[in-house]
């Protein structure tokens, strides 16, 4: 077995050169960690289950007693046997990397890519500490509770970033019953698109929570005057003489796809978290974690 075994060492490697090259977002996201952290305790864990779920790749950090050597043995890779429970219990992230997500309309402001970006890691990292497993949804990485997945999620954020074909919905597809998904985006997309996804994962028994991330500007309409509005994903461009002309229509508009959203989310048992980017970023975590505890979840 010296092969298996060495590549999960090269894995290790690979894994601590990547940590070294993304310190400012990973501290960051575990500042943001450590904040939400204080005063909260770990998640509750159920006993273990006897339902299979799926042989994984071993991943760095998991107990060597877990391996399925009779699996590892038919090729020259370790794989460790899932159970049902363990799956139930990994947490689904995702974020939206489409184009509309880069818009920051201040130098001062993050973009809201990045702010999901640090969103998502931020509550991995909390998870983490939680004893609590994690994936990336739309990712080939293996779900995990150790400090290596988390650092691959951040590397394949990273490389993610320059995309420009990034999808604004995550893809449908199966996920274990009673999974929870936290999917971070500004939720422009068409609603009854939206709407078809989150009943499409809700069918499954997956619990999820929106978190809706918008700029201080799409929010409050600051603009005066003749103003130009370019639009981020080949929807064109349109000048108006008075902007602030369009600013309580689009107050009205803006109420009612965020009433829409809830609603959406309410009716399958969801939540939906509103968060802006002028804001603290541990104010959009804590109601997606106590919406955890909610469900039952936490003790």
């Amino acid at each position: 077995m010296a092969g298996p075994i060495a590549a999960v060492a090269a894995s290790e490697r690979r894994a601590e050169a990547v940590a070294a090259s993304l310190p400012p977002l990973m501290v960051a996201a575990e500042r943001v960690a450590a904040t939400v952290a204080q005063g909260l305790h770990g998640r509750r864990r159920i006993g273990v289950g006897e339902t299979f779920w799926q042989f994984r790749r071993y991943e760095f950090g998991d107990a060597a007693a877990r391996i399925d050597w009779r699996q590892s043995a038919k090729t020259q890779n370790l794989y460790v046997r899932e159970n049902e429970w363990e799956a139930a219990q990994t947490v689904w992230l995702w974020r939206d990397g489409s184009a509309s997500m880069r818009y920051a309309s201040s130098d001062a402001l993050p973009s809201k890519a990045e702010r999901a970006e640090l969103l998502l890691l931020a509550l991995a990292s909390l998870l983490i500490r939680g004893g609590e497993r994690i994936v990336l949804l739309d990712s080939e990485i293996a779900p995990g509770a150790n400090r290596a997945t988390l650092t691959r999620m951040a590397d394949a954020l990273l490389r993610q970033s320059g995309d420009d074909d990034l999808p604004s919905l995550p893809s449908l597809q199966r996920l274990p019953r009673f999974a929870h998904m936290v999917w971070f985006a500004d939720f422009l997309s068409p609603l009854d698109e939206i709407e078809a996804q989150v009943r499409g994962f809700a069918a499954q028994h997956v619990r999820g929570h929106l978190v809706q991330i918008m700029d201080p500007a799409e929010e409050d309409l600051p603009f005066r005057g003749r103003t130009e509005f370019q639009g981020l994903e080949g929807e064109g461009q349109f000048t108006v003489g008075r902007a602030e002309d369009l600013r309580a229509a689009w107050t009205r508009r803006l109420n009612a796809r965020r009433e829409a959203l809830t609603n959406i989310a309410r009716r399958v048992g969801w939540t939906h978290t509103l968060h802006r980017t002028d804001r603290p970023a541990q104010a959009a975590l804590l109601p997606v974690y106590v919406a955890m505890s909610d469900a039952g979840t936490l003790p």
